[in-house]
């Protein structure tokens, strides 16, 4: 294989191995940013948008901090909202994106308990109100009072990296085995901020609103439905108001056992099913930007102003939208997303089953994707040009995304940036390895060979610059040699600036007819011309062609003479002489002047031939070693000759026409001819000259039949003898 197309083809390899092993977990973080920015893109286009009025957002907003003041509010404010939001609009559930990790420290009451057990400890009167006012201002049991037993989920944090355990966290929704333990992929942190005891303890439910499988980028796309903590599992706060708003159904997992790396599958809430993946993590079912929900300010709440329809039997989520209170998220819809709306979104997708699911054999399935891929894209580089690998590229890419985009559809989240990345990233490579190497080594071919070759084979060998070779080499060929008869009287006859216009006139036809049977031009030589054909650029069928050109060159002449009788010039003749044989070919020369020719026995036989056509009175002789390697023509024998310089004796033939057009009685007269031959060896001169002078009244012009009535007369008069092999002497070139 070529160099240039191993270096090739090793860098395809490269870049597909690269991508191959991302998918088995040397990852690359460009082709992960790309996943994550195609799957927004996804799930930006497949949003349903629109509003959802079954979950709702109780918000801190700007109206509320200004009616009721700054954050965090006295837990009795958050007592009497909760009393209206539960017991006059009769919300279906309610959860907090709020943490209650500190008593309510009001400075007024604080300041009474302080007498009350200090200066006035002993003042019976004060004491006796004290314990009827003082339950009245225990906000934090009022406010326990109000939501215990209710569907109420408390939020809460997990800590990742600090082993610290604040307050208390809610009754797990189950255990783990303790060969489980610590071994499935489920989130597992060291410690917690819990809310108080009296308020988790009077809420049936909690539900943890920190995110440890946030993308690298810092974009909300998936969130845990669980964690691990000391063996037992908590669920999230969307998880918790699924619960609480159907009445608590049982929670199930489905466990993946079978390997050593055991896993969660999927969670079972009563009649739902959730697919989990990594960090059992769900993708959140967004539903557009930002108010997707409806938003109702807690002063309304409070006030008892917000319209009963829009919370009655609603799942309530309370949070902020308020910039200063810092509860904003990056999503893939927009970089400032209030935190509170991402629970809403993912309670949404809980309620109705429609989360997107990343199975854990999506590697597999990358793995192979990727893997056909470098396969598909190392057998055909470099075998298609710039056009149809761009046809072929395009139809990759829409197949890839016409498939993702049907998975996407089922609920699956299929891989698509590195099939897509290396896809187009060795496109790009090909293009630009066609552009800047292989045009480079299209130009050189071009300069070395366009003097020589027809156009339409160095676009040929450009194609495959590294399969041509100047180097020389043996080979077997078929050279031409033509030469225009009676030259040196036409060259006499004309002034320098007419003969260089004829020899013009002349030669650029017949190098356009060698050039449009796939012949190389070697040189001019005068008013000859030497070809020959099967290199640079191999042709199996090099005799054919050239036989085919040499025809074709004897028939250009009547148009060619045309066009010199016009202008006042002599007509002209030619001869063609061809062989084939095994003929050294490549770049020779000196240091200072090169050039890409034949040599050797088989080329000077060529020449040899072409002199020999005007002594039988034909245009085009051939060797016997073309004729067996063009079958497809008829040829008339014209003698065993053997040649000035050469000791071994050849058969010369004359082609006639391709098989299937050739005259019916130039056929008869080309048999009979033979007869005659056959004769003549035979030393039969009565027969062979009976034959021979038969055609020779049918034909007088063709002179072969002269030659022979000659030889015979001269061999009546002389015999050669018995030991004659019917070989015929040439002694001059």
């Amino acid at each position: 294989m070529p160099a240039g197309k191993i270096i090739r083809v090793a860098v395809v390899t490269l870049i597909c191995a690269m991508l191959v092993l991302h998918s088995v977990g040397n990852r690359i973080h460009a082709v992960d940013a790309l996943e994550n920015y195609a799957y927004d893109l996804r799930l930006r286009l497949t949003a349903p948008g629109g509003l959802d009025q079954r979950v709702v957002i109780a918000d801190i907003d700007e109206r509320s901090l200004a009616a009721v003041g700054h954050w965090p509010w006295d837990r009795g404010v958050i007592a009497d909202f909760m009393d209206a939001l539960l017991n006059h609009y009769g919300a279906r559930a309610v959860g907090f994106d709020i943490l209650f990790a500190e008593p309510d420290t009001d400075p007024g009451v604080r300041a009474l308990q302080e007498m009350a057990d200090g200066a006035l400890r002993n003042n019976r009167g004060f004491q006796r109100q004290w314990q009827t006012l003082a339950p009245q201002l225990d906000f934090d049991g009022r406010l326990a009072d109000i939501i215990r037993d209710k569907p109420v989920v408390m939020g809460y944090v997990f800590d990742q990296g600090d082993a610290d355990e604040l307050n208390i966290l809610p009754e797990p929704i189950g255990s783990l085995p303790e060969s489980f333990q610590g071994r499935l992929n489920i989130p597992q942190p060291l410690g917690y901020s819990g809310n108080l005891p009296v308020l988790q303890e009077a809420a049936p439910y909690g539900g943890f609103f920190d995110n440890p499988a946030i993308d690298r980028d810092g974009v909300f796309r998936r969130v845990p439905l669980i964690q691990e903590y000391k063996g037992n599992l908590y669920g999230s706060l969307a998880l918790g108001l699924l619960r609480a708003a159907e009445n608590d159904p049982p929670v199930d997992l489905k466990l993946d056992t079978q390997s050593n790396y055991p896993y969660v599958d999927a969670m079972l809430v009563g009649d739902h099913y959730f697919p989990l993946g990594p960090l059992a993590s769900v993708l959140v079912p967004y539903r557009g930007p930002a108010y997707s929900f409806p938003y109702v300010s807690i002063i309304d709440i409070l006030e008892k102003k917000a319209p009963e329809s829009v919370l009655k039997d609603r799942i309530v989520l309370i949070g902020t939208s308020a910039p200063g209170l810092k509860d904003q998220r990056t999503t893939p819809f927009e970089s400032s997303y209030p935190g509170v709306e991402v629970h809403a979104n993912l309670v949404a997708g809980l309620l109705d089953d429609n989360l997107m699911h990343e199975p854990g054999w999506l590697i597999a399935v990358e793995f192979f994707t990727l893997l056909l891929l470098s396969g598909v894209f190392g057998y055909f580089s470099g075998r298609l040009d710039p056009l149809r690998s761009l046809i072929f590229t395009a139809s990759v890419i829409v197949i890839l995304l016409g498939s993702n985009m049907w998975a996407w559809s089922s609920g699956l989240v299929l891989p698509i940036a590195s099939p897509l990345v290396l896809v187009v990233v060795v496109f790009i490579f090909q293009m630009a390895w066609g552009f800047f190497v292989e045009a480079r080594d299209k130009r050189a071919v071009t300069r070395l060979f366009g003097q020589y070759v027809p156009p339409e084979l160095v676009e040929e060998m450009a194609e495959a610059p590294d399969t041509i070779s100047v180097a020389g080499e043996s080979r077997e060929l078929t050279v031409l040699f033509s030469d225009v008869r009676g030259f040196t009287t036409i060259s006499e006859g004309l002034e320098p600036q007419a003969l260089t216009r004829l020899m013009n006139d002349m030669l650029t036809p017949m190098t356009r007819v060698i050039h449009q049977h796939r012949g190389t031009i070697d040189k001019y030589m005068g008013d000859a011309i030497m070809g020959f054909w099967g290199a640079p650029l191999e042709d199996p069928l090099h005799a054919r062609h050239a036989v085919e050109a040499a025809i074709d060159m004897v028939e250009r002449l009547p148009e060619i003479n045309q066009r010199f009788r016009e202008r006042g010039w002599p007509e002209i003749n030619i001869g063609v002489g061809l062989n084939t044989g095994v003929m050294s070919v490549g770049n020779m020369g000196s240091e200072f002047r090169m050039a890409y020719t034949v040599m050797g026995d088989a080329v000077n036989l060529g020449s040899r031939l072409e002199g020999l056509t005007k002594q039988y009175g034909v245009n085009i002789i051939v060797s016997e070693f073309t004729v067996a390697a063009a079958p497809m023509f008829v040829y008339r024998e014209l003698d065993r000759v053997r040649v000035k310089g050469k000791e071994e004796p050849v058969v010369i033939f004359e082609p006639v026409a391709a098989m299937d057009s050739i005259d019916h009685l130039d056929k008869d007269r080309i048999d009979r001819f033979h007869q005659s031959l056959e004769k003549y060896r035979q030393q039969d001169w009565d027969a062979a000259e009976k034959i021979l002078a038969a055609l020779s009244a049918e034909e007088p012009q063709r002179m072969i039949y002269d030659v022979y009535l000659e030889r015979i007369k001269t061999f009546r008069d002389a015999p050669p003898g018995s030991d004659w092999d019917g070989v015929f002497t040439h002694t001059s070139k």
